[in-house]
């Protein structure tokens, strides 16, 4: 499945820090949302939101994900 890249800064930007943390974490390698233009949007985008938390809030997210 192709999706291009307007859906997928979309999709980044109704995510929420959590979705955005977790498909971080697990995507497989090479995972279109981590390359190029989307990858480098995705990346301001996720720790943009992250600074914006309590540091403990963002500490509790990573930890409801695991790894």
């Amino acid at each position: 499945m192709v999706i291009d890249q307007e859906s997928m800064k979309k999709w980044i930007d109704l995510a929420s820090y959590e979705d955005l943390l977790r498909k971080w974490r697990f995507a497989s390698g090479g995972d279109a949302f981590f390359c190029g233009e989307v990858g480098k949007y995705y990346a301001e985008k996720i720790f943009a939101m992250r600074d914006a938390l309590e540091p403990d809030e963002a500490a509790q997210v990573s930890k409801r994900i695991g790894w």
